[in-house]
């Protein structure tokens, strides 16, 4: 079982998650746990060897959305936290700019924190299924609490 670096983990899936619209991929190896990114920005820059699309050799990261830490993330959270403004948030999610009026919302509840804490460890936690299911093991995972 190949090891990965949290960090690096979690930054491939930012990197392909940010990257939508620019077809960005990253790509974990299956036998040393390095992750390979690509995309348009970045072409010619790293090296992507040339068995990336063999399942057995190596894995694609995935999305913020595939892990389900988008908007169905925010909304398991407003259920919790803020039931109240439960219809407003799911609201806010049908136009553009809608993490930037949520946590505008969250800063005049005084629910930033807590956002903050949840989303860290609903990321932690699906990051590190994600990999146990692909057959990694995860390494230098940060403490649940940490800030």
């Amino acid at each position: 079982m190949a090891s990965i670096d949290y960090r690096d983990l979690q930054d491939a899936v930012e990197f392909v998650s940010a990257g939508l619209m620019f077809d960005a991929h990253a790509y974990i190896s299956r036998e040393t746990g390095k992750v390979y990114l690509d995309s348009e920005d970045v072409c010619g820059e790293v090296e992507i060897p040339g068995e990336v699309d063999d399942p057995d050799a190596y894995v694609e990261a995935p999305t913020k959305q595939g892990l389900n830490l988008g908007k169905r993330l925010v909304l398991r959270f407003v259920a919790r936290a803020l039931p109240d403004e439960y219809d407003e948030v799911e609201n806010l999610f049908r136009r553009k700019g809608a993490y930037a009026r949520f946590k505008d919302l969250l800063l005049q509840k005084g629910a930033l924190d807590a956002w903050y804490e949840y989303e860290r460890s609903a990321t932690r936690a699906a990051l590190v299924a994600w990999a146990e299911v692909e057959g990694f093991q995860v390494v230098n995972l940060p403490d649940e609490r940490a800030k």
